[in-house]
Formats: structure tokens, sequence, C-alpha cells
């Protein structure tokens, strides 16, 4: 045999066991987890609560009947973070926010008679029930989130499950005349818009992760620390986020995290001030979620 024959036939060889050979596979990437981080400013402390985009979280609105700490929405909902949600009336403890839920509305502003018969916020009331909302949608097996204005349509082939208004939108520019919380002629700033004051929002970034977002006074500041909303949207806007909408702040403001809780305003002596509220963001473990 040639000496050509004998190094085909060894190289035939070599060949077949590389073929059969079993190729170890590769290491599953690690679940995409939650990341917190605590910013001290110049004028406030900030709480970024990061969720990263399909991934085993969601991010839910919870409603409840009766006013509730941001503690005791999650014991209910054993969740992993809670951020104070929308605006409310303390005197009769009825939304001026809407919610939806599975894909229906449980709470609805126009049955608010505080509200609605209202005679100074009757030329605003066009605007004030057609705020910003944080969306959660279905399109298919995919989920996905949004922030949109309440008379706007899902995008076509997506459902809509859940919803929780706020306003004004922050990003990708601030609404505070359209959506009824400033007239500059008639002197009206709903939220002391300019002033610095504690604030939450949320946001979606370009990958569609969402992000969390309380601002907190400084003790030794009360009156003269926290963020305006121009800066709040400005702050938002370095944390890459493209859509943002400003949530219930001052003394709403407080987010639950892994156990502890964070609050926002403070009183006069620096004491965080611990108020109940009426809607929140929860972000829990769903396995549904893994599409």
């Amino acid at each position: 045999m040639s000496l050509g024959m004998l190094l085909f036939i060894w190289l035939s060889s070599q060949h077949a066991i590389l073929t059969d050979a079993v190729v170890p596979s590769a290491s599953p990437l690690p679940a995409q987890s939650i990341r917190y981080e605590q910013r001290t400013l110049a004028d406030s402390v900030a709480h970024i609560l990061s969720i990263p985009s399909r991934s085993r979280f969601l991010v839910t609105p919870a409603l409840s009947q009766s006013l509730k700490t941001v503690e005791e929405f999650s014991q209910q909902h054993q969740a992993i973070a809670t951020l104070n949600g929308g605006f409310f009336d303390p005197k009769n403890q009825k939304t001026t926010s809407v919610v939806v839920l599975q894909g229906k509305l449980v709470a609805d502003p126009r049955k608010n008679e505080r509200l609605v018969n209202n005679p100074n916020l009757k030329p605003y009331l066009t605007k004030i029930l057609n705020r910003t909302e944080l969306r959660r949608y279905l399109c298919g097996q995919a989920v996905s989130y949004d922030i949109a204005l309440h008379s706007e349509l899902p995008p076509t082939g997506c459902q809509l499950i859940t919803a929780l208004g706020g306003g004004p939108q922050l990003l990708p520019e601030l609404t505070l005349v359209s959506e009824g919380f400033v007239d500059n002629t008639n002197g009206r700033d709903a939220l002391g818009s300019t002033q610095p004051n504690a604030r939450t929002a949320v946001g979606i970034t370009s990958d569609g992760n969402i992000v969390l977002v309380m601002i907190a006074q400084k003790p030794g500041v009360p009156r003269n620390s926290g963020m305006s909303l121009p800066v709040l949207a400005d702050f938002m806007k370095s944390l890459g986020i493209e859509k943002a909408m400003n949530l219930d702040g001052g003394s709403s403001s407080s987010l639950n995290y892994n156990g502890k809780t964070f609050y926002g305003k403070v009183d006069s002596e620096g004491n965080p001030v611990k108020r109940p509220v009426k809607s929140v963001l929860i972000v829990e473990e769903s396995l549904e979620n893994l599409k």
C-alpha cells in the first residue's frame, strides 16, 4: 500500500473521530436580575430599580379599596418591589388615575364625584381624564410595555393587559399643560412642578427595560431638596430612558425593595413621611413572562 493511501486512511479515521465526538453544550446564561442603585445627588437621593426586559420579572399595577402603605402592598402580593402609583383623593380615598387589570378597567376617575363635580377642575377635566399611563401589552406570545395617553389604541395585534395612570409624561417631552397639570394663564400648577420635592417616576429604555425611580428629599434641607419635574425629566434621560411618566409624588413617594422601605418626603424636622396610597406598581416573578 502506498504512503499516500495510508495517509488518506489515517485522515479519514480522524475525521470520523471528530464527527462522532460529543461536544459539551454551552453553560446556560445566568438569569437576568433586577439591579438596585442608590445615588446621592446634590439636592436629593435617587433610588433606581432596573427590571430587565424579557426576564422572569413582571411589572404590574395593584389596587386597594382602602389606602395602604407600600409595605402592606408588598406583603399582600409577596412582591419583590413596590413603588407608589397613581393619584387619588385622600378625603374619599377614590382614584383620580386609571387602573386596568387583566384587561378590565378597575379604577375609573370618572366615578370620583369629588373630581368630576369640582367646578375649579371643570376647565381641565377632559385633559385630566386623558392622562399618561404605563401599559403592558400581550402581542401574540410576547409581553411589551409602553407609555401612552389613555385615549391611544393598542398597537395592531396587541391586547392591553394592565395600565396604571399618572402623569405628566416626562419623556420624550414634558406635557404638563396638555395633561391639565399646568395652566400658565390662570396660574395653575397642581404638582408644584418647578419646585423641588420628593418625586416618583417610571421609564422604559430603548431595549425595553423598565426603570422605577424614587427621588427622596434630604433630611437636613427638607424644604429645598428633591427635584422639580423638568430636572426629573433630565435625570431620567441621563439613565438612558426614552419614555418616562411621572407618578404621584410628594408625601406618597415610597419604594419597598428586598424587605426595606425608602421614603421620599421628609417633614420640617427631617423625619420620613409614611403615607398610605391607593395604587402601586409591583415587581413580581412570573414564569409566563419568559416568552
